[in-house]
């Protein structure tokens, strides 16, 4: 059970997997390359699945009569009740699925920037943007899945976060498949400090669900683990939050450390607080810590190895730090 899981996660096609795009060419994505090793990608493109072909007329959100539709201009074909029809028989045939990673600014996959124009002739750009037609079936079928556009994975914080959640949501998906109650204790065990470092109050109540006080059965414990597992991880964690998670576990040591050690941890974290560090570096110190006194609690702790070594990117595009 301490093999890192594979998650599953819907890729718009056009991404790295396949050229396409409306205008026959793929888009360059080195997440996606790196992924590939550690997930089971569901590639996806739902304008050719509506049968539009590559290359192809490109498609535009318009608006009328105060709602959405999506139409090819060039064609005047309405596509909105295909797309519709598309998009709920896929997504209700997902019978597993951990996140999704679409194509930005596009009108049927853009999660948020995807362009709403008031007619099919240029410059009829309405100001403000909306999710793509797509999007935003998957938006609303899968509220509390990791979804995320290609565009954001240029952003160290928010790809940390997006790998972060698919993984949790894997091995959490792989206790559930147990249909053991001893496999969802072992999940809230091994990330406590995960969920420590995201939210405290979630992480009591995951504590709180699988003690099972109620004596209900697992499907209903497993559901509220879900539940409070998604809402737990909405939000990247907070630094505040990572310094309690790194003494909390500091204090596993006790005397066995030397004063000078002491000191070193305490000069790091300090450097953390102050933004000249970064997290990875502080809980190595801990981490290793962990290794050279065999603490078997600490070492199970999913917060030291969230995901897998080799997904590990520190290049960040300096855009969007507030998540």
């Amino acid at each position: 059970m301490n093999q890192d899981p594979r998650p599953v996660v819907v890729v718009s096609r056009c991404l790295e997997l396949a050229a396409c795009r409306w205008n026959g060419v793929s888009v360059a994505c080195p997440f996606v390359r790196s992924l590939q090793a550690h997930a089971d990608l569901r590639p996806v493109c739902p304008e050719v699945e509506l049968g539009l072909g590559v290359p192809r007329e490109p498609v535009r959100l318009l608006l009328r009569d105060g709602g959405r539709r999506l139409v090819q201009p060039a064609t005047g074909r309405d596509l909105t009740e295909a797309m519709d029809r598309f998009a709920r028989t896929y997504l209700d045939g997902l019978s597993e699925v951990d996140g999704f990673l679409l194509k930005s600014r596009s009108p049927s996959c853009g999660i948020k920037e995807a362009k709403l124009y008031r007619g099919p002739e240029r410059g009829a750009y309405v100001e403000g943007k909306v999710s793509g037609a797509f999007a935003a079936a998957v938006l609303e079928r899968f509220p509390g899945h990791a979804i995320e556009d290609e565009g954001r994975m240029l952003n160290f914080r928010a790809r940390e976060h997006f790998l972060v959640r698919i993984f949790a949501f894997a091995r959490f998906r792989r206790a559930r498949a147990s249909g053991r109650m001893a496999e969802l204790v072992r999940f809230q065990a091994d990330n406590k400090l995960l969920l420590m470092a995201h939210s405290q109050k979630h992480m009591r109540e995951l504590g709180r669900a699988v003690a099972n006080h109620e004596r209900l059965p697992f499907d209903a414990v497993a559901a509220r683990c879900e539940t409070v597992l998604r809402a737990a991880l909405a939000r990247p964690s907070r630094p505040s939050n990572e310094v309690n998670v790194l003494l909390h576990a500091q204090g596993f040591f006790g005397r066995t450390l030397a004063a000078r050690e002491k000191r070193y941890f305490e000069s790091a974290l300090q450097q953390f607080r102050d933004g000249r560090l970064p997290l990875s570096a502080v809980a190595g110190i801990v981490h290793a810590h962990a290794v050279r006194f065999e603490i078997p609690w600490l070492l199970s702790q999913t917060f030291f190895r969230p995901y897998p070594e080799a997904l590990v990117d520190l290049a960040d595009s300096g855009k969007g730090r507030e998540l």
